[in-house]
């Protein structure tokens, strides 16, 4: 399954108990940056490209779980950089367990067959491998030969040690459908217990800015991808509205608030993709943004963002509130007509 009946269940009640409070800007997920180190430069990568005084820090085990505790979402991912360049990851990740939050440690996998016995399987943590597609065209994106193999290998060695795994993949400029389905296949007969996608996000900082995608050319991709996709057992770790989007159907506004951001600079206003300054506390981050500010149709740096992290909580907040939609949805599949 790939999202975990408990964490459907926990995520559930708590965006019940956000709505009866008034709340709006509540969060779902806290992106937690422990460092921005990584040893791959990806060319759709925004990240990778600080200076070196800076690639060089990391947030201690501390403010890494300070930082969980003044957020207080109750879905904690670990993105970098590579998360598993830092010292005290296994330590992070096994008290942020044992304050049973759901944790996805996201990996390039390079890393997994020397630090793997350093985690325990848990209902709470998921390994969240980096596949942007099949060998030639992960590798092209990576920049490095063998990065592909190496990710292959490592999920085979979490799922036989007992943990749970997803792909993350992020689809650019120049995947086929019928490439991108291929792939959902070999991923799906690997048995990863869920697959995460999005379309590419035009990080200013990335070195390459050929390759990233319109929305109209996002949603016409995905549409092809989800009707190739009919009658397999393709298992997204997604809300089923949000696939609705990606397709084209729902015309949902950004909630920026619901994947903050804590990096070593701070927290970063507004969202994980866009920079607009950092502030040293959670409560500065909710209350002195001006949220009206940015999403599709106010910021011109919006316009084709099509990204989880800004959807993915306005389509779950909407799946919570309106079950019979949800349950209609699920009944009929998307509309791909």
């Amino acid at each position: 399954m790939a999202i975990p009946a408990i964490q459907i269940a926990r995520l559930g009640k708590y965006i019940l108990s956000q709505t009866l409070k008034g709340n709006k800007h509540y969060p779902l997920v806290l992106m937690l940056e422990p460092l921005f180190q990584c040893n791959l430069r990806c060319k759709g990568c925004g990240k990778i490209n600080q200076p070196a005084s800076v690639l060089n820090q990391r947030l201690s085990f501390d403010e890494c779980i300070a930082a969980v505790e003044e957020c207080g979402a109750p879905i904690v991912s670990i993105p970098g950089g590579e998360p598993l360049l830092h010292p005290e990851i296994p330590a992070i990740v096994k008290e942020l367990v044992r304050r049973k939050k759901f944790v996805y440690l996201c990996t390039n996998g390079i890393l997994i067959p020397e630090r793997i016995n350093q985690f325990k399987p848990s209902p709470y943590l998921t390994f969240n491998i980096h596949l942007d597609g099949l060998e030639e065209v992960h590798d092209n994106i990576v920049c490095k030969q063998g990065v592909f193999q190496s990710a292959i290998r490592s999920i085979k060695l979490l799922k036989s040690k007992g943990f749970r795994v997803n792909t993350n993949t992020t689809l650019f400029g120049g995947q086929t459908p019928e490439n991108a389905a291929a792939f959902f296949d070999f991923l799906t007969g690997l048995g990863v217990d869920g697959m995460t996608l999005s379309a590419a996000f035009s990080y200013e900082a990335a070195a390459d800015q050929d390759s990233f995608l319109t929305r109209d050319q996002s949603k016409k991709l995905f549409r092809e991808i989800f009707r190739l996709g009919k009658g397999k057992k393709w298992d997204f770790s997604h809300s089923s509205f949000y696939l609705d989007f990606l397709a084209g159907n729902q015309d949902y506004s950004c909630s920026p608030w619901g994947n903050p951001c804590r990096s070593v600079h701070g927290w970063q206003r507004p969202c994980y993709l866009l920079e607009d300054g950092f502030v040293p506390t959670y409560k500065e981050l909710m209350e002195q943004t001006d949220w009206d500010k940015y999403g599709v149709g106010n910021d011109p740096r919006c316009a084709n963002c099509m990204v989880h992290c800004g959807f993915e909580p306005t389509s779950v907040a909407d799946s919570v509130k309106r079950p019979i939609k949800g349950a209609m949805l699920a009944l009929r599949g998307l509309n791909l007509d």
